[in-house]
């Protein structure tokens, strides 16, 4: 036998990690704020992209619709005087004011701004309709001082001018100085595709499992008798019929190509499922699941039932404060009640939280 090689450990090498593997960054972002010069201007440019989130990613269009169900599904209520006014609005014509403001809040929730023309009687200076518009087309003007002087309408080439008390303008998660809203689309992008690439993947494996890839290993180069075969074959796969042929080991041999689902992809899936409804604040129990336990489940819709006041206080103070009426949006179910009622009969069965179980003591 020949010798061996000495092998000396000491010569192993150490890796460069630090230096070679690339740390995971946070791409910064710099808000649109007014600039120096006397106007400055900002439309959406990612609006026909935005939709198109909304309109391609099934979760995502159910959930943006929930959102807006919830926060002013219920209707309104308001005076004698304030009713009559909101019954005659039509909006393209065949509207009511709760279908309007509905398609407003879902839309300045998608593309971060909508806009609806403000219609008036021009003797009265009464409402007489409010318009919804393309918020694609509209781009918001304002001074250097951070305040909006108009907004332009750019359709077919040709830009109309509004002053700031004849659009309604709703603005979703307006921050800091920042001269429009947030779309929802913006911070959970990334998991939208993740969520769209392992659907479509899923949808390969599943596809695969019924009508497996069968590869088939002809004993013959000859074209003629192959096209012949895949006729065949084609023909009786697409029909779901047998085929017959000679029992002769060296014409023909297959093997059967099958891919399994295993806990990972699963467990991928479910994870971009939860961070998902985290991102957009919308509990999964508003769907009928996504809760272990029916008291999980009462908790994670009683959390988020200030989050729903919160928007329908907005809704509210952005049609008194633009349009000059007042509504008040019925609120969702409340659950307090209820978790009330469960805890009086916990408290019946000796189940209650006693003050020194959540007091920090000696230990005895």
């Amino acid at each position: 036998m020949a010798n061996l090689p000495t092998l000396d450990i000491g010569n192993a090498a150490i890796s460069n990690l630090t230096s070679n593997v690339t740390n995971i960054t946070v791409d910064s972002a710099t808000p649109d704020t007014a600039l120096s010069q006397d106007e400055t201007t900002w439309q959406n440019a990612k609006w026909t992209q935005q939709w198109g989130y909304f309109m391609n990613c099934p979760e995502f269009h159910s959930a943006m619709l929930m959102k807006s169900i919830w926060t002013c599904g219920k209707g309104y209520t308001a005076d004698a005087e304030t009713e009559v006014v909101l019954d005659h609005l039509s909006g393209w014509g065949k509207d009511d004011f709760g279908q309007i403001i509905f398609n407003m809040d879902l839309v300045s929730r998608i593309g971060g701004d909508s806009y609806a023309e403000i219609i008036r009687d021009e003797d009265s200076g009464l409402l007489i309709n409010l318009k919804p518009l393309d918020p694609g087309t509209i781009r918001i003007v304002v001074g250097k001082d951070g305040i909006i002087k108009r907004y332009e309408q750019i359709l077919n080439g040709v830009t109309t001018k509004f002053k700031p008390d004849e659009i309604f303008h709703l603005s979703h998660n307006r921050l800091g100085a920042q001269i429009h809203g947030i779309s929802v689309v913006t911070p959970i992008e990334k998991t939208l595709l993740a969520e769209n690439e392992s659907f479509i993947d899923m949808m390969k494996i599943m596809h695969r499992q019924a009508r497996p890839l069968v590869i088939f290993k002809l004993k013959t180069q000859d074209t003629t008798k192959i096209n012949a075969f895949i006729t065949k074959m084609d023909t009786a796969w697409n029909k779901g019929e047998c085929i017959y042929i000679p029992d002769d080991e060296n014409m023909l041999s297959y093997d059967i190509v099958q891919v399994n689902v295993n806990d990972i992809i699963m467990g991928w899936r479910q994870d971009i499922k939860n961070k998902f409804y985290t991102a957009v604040g919308l509990p999964q129990v508003i769907f009928g699941g996504g809760q272990s336990t029916e008291a999980n489940g009462k908790m994670g819709y009683l959390s988020h039932e200030t989050v729903f006041e919160y928007e329908q206080r907005f809704l509210e103070k952005a049609i008194w404060q633009q349009l000059f009426l007042k509504i008040n949006l019925i609120p969702p179910t409340s659950l307090l009640e209820n978790l009330q009622a469960d805890q009086s009969k916990d408290k019946v069965q000796g189940f209650e939280v006693q003050q020194n179980d959540v007091t920090a003591g000696s230990g005895k």
